[in-house]
Order: structure tokens, then sequence, then C-alpha cells
């Protein structure tokens, strides 16, 4: 049975949990309808019931599973006028020489070959159709240096791939940006902070704002720029990081300057 509505779509990868999850509340909240597509499918509809959201199953590493799912969904729901490629792996911080070459491939595979893949899917659809924005999500790691060695690189390789695709489909009515979350206070780190694995208060204080991001500040974020609000805007990498980028470095100078006081 097809399930249509006046609502747009947006349609969130790796939305069971995390970033994904909350562009997919956001979303809903502003007016859109929204699929949540996850590997987990269990996650995903857990979620999808919970939030009042539809869900399907996707392995953004199988380009043809993609193709499906983008056939599927428009079947059921009507065109997909928003996709959020949230989908992605992290990796520990591993010095090279230990990082196995079968972890860097999946990251990859993933993290970069799985951004494309899909966006392609979708983008096509929208570029046939003359409207449609796609977000995708980089990272801070895309422009500094990190010790990981297939994440970092694979999130700047989103980066530019939402430049070339942001050109070739904007005459097509389809707008393609990116955001870069820094560090985002999500389950995988939570569980790595409750490990001893991070550190918060060096997380924390090497942001000008001095606190973690929140999923649902990246959910505004993505809301924005897929919206009518941004029509001006393509081709962008926005970094919603707290202001990590601007007081990373800072520590040289004693750290980022304290409140000078308040109401």
């Amino acid at each position: 049975m097809t399930e249509r509505a006046e609502q747009p779509l947006a349609l969130v990868t790796g939305g069971a949990s995390g970033i994904g999850e909350g562009c997919a509340r956001i979303l809903l909240e502003k007016g859109w309808r929204v699929v949540v597509a996850d590997i987990r499918a269990e996650a995903a509809q857990a979620t999808a019931d919970r939030i009042g959201a539809a869900a399907l199953t996707l392995d953004v590493t199988d380009a043809a599973a993609v193709e499906a799912v983008a056939q599927e969904a428009e079947a059921r729901f009507g065109p997909v006028d928003a996709l959020v490629t949230s989908a992605g792996v992290l990796q520990p911080p591993t010095p090279p020489e230990d990082f196995a070459l079968a972890d860097f491939d999946a990251v990859v595979s993933v993290n970069l070959r799985g951004t494309y893949v899909t966006a392609v899917a979708f983008g096509t659809r929208m570029a046939r159709r003359g409207r449609g924005a796609i977000v995708t999500i980089g990272s801070i790691t895309a422009v500094r240096a990190v010790p990981l060695h297939a994440y970092g690189p694979t999130k700047a390789a989103v980066v530019s791939i939402t430049q070339c695709l942001a050109a070739d489909y904007a005459r097509s009515g389809v707008r393609v940006n990116c955001i870069s979350p820094g560090f985002v206070a999500t389950p995988p780190l939570q569980a790595a902070i409750a490990r001893g694995q991070r550190d918060p208060r060096l997380l924390t204080e090497s942001a000008a704002l001095g606190r973690f991001v929140a999923v649902e500040d990246v959910g505004r974020a993505a809301a924005f720029l897929l919206s009518d609000e941004a029509s001006a805007i393509t081709g962008i990498n926005l970094p919603v990081d707290c202001g990590w980028l601007i007081g990373a470095h800072l520590g040289t100078y004693g750290g980022v300057r304290p409140a000078r006081g308040g109401a």
C-alpha cells in the first residue's frame, strides 16, 4: 500500500541512534515526515516507533541494497525531498603501525563509499525531479591532524564529495551541504569516557563554549540546511563544534579565556 502525505519527506541514514536519531527527531519537530534507515533493523524500528517515524533497513556498504531502499522508500512514502547521510563508524586512536588494514578498509567502506553511494542514489532521483537537498555528516577531524588515520581522511573526503556533488547537482535544483560536528555526546563517546579512554575535561576545555555538542545541535543545523531558508546555500562545510576549531590551539596561550562574569 502506498503511504503518502503533503509534508516533505526526509530519510536519515544511521538514524537509529546518535547524530542520526537527533537529526530525525528535529526534522519531525519541524514538520517533516521522516524515514529512519539503519543497518540495525530492530534498532531502526524501535527508534522509529519511539519518535513517530517510519523505518527501513539499510546497509550503506551494499550499493545494490542502497538502490533498492531508494526505490522502496519512494514507492511506499513518495519522493524523498531530503537526505541526511549520518551512517558512519568510529575508530580508536591507534598508532598506524597497529591499525589493521582490514579495519582501515571497514571505515572507508562505510564513511566514504557509503556516503557517496547513498548521496548518488537519492541525489540522482532528486535531480531528475528538479528539487531536493542533502546534508552529509563530516567531522572536525576533516581539517585537523588527529590519530585517526582512517576516520579523519574519510571525513575529509566527505567534505570534498559534498562540494563535488553540490556543483554537479546545482543546476538541477539540488543543494548539498556538509555538517562537521565536534565532540558529540553520543553513546559511543560516553562509553569511551566510561572505559577511561577519553578525558571529558580535555574534550570540553578545548571547545570555546566549554561543552559537548548535543545531537540536537547537529539536528537543528541539518534542519536549517535542508529547509527553504537555506535556499541560497550549497557546497559548504558547517562546523557544529562548540568552538573546538577556534579553541583547541589556545592551550599555547593558557587556554580559552574564562568567563568575565554575568548577571
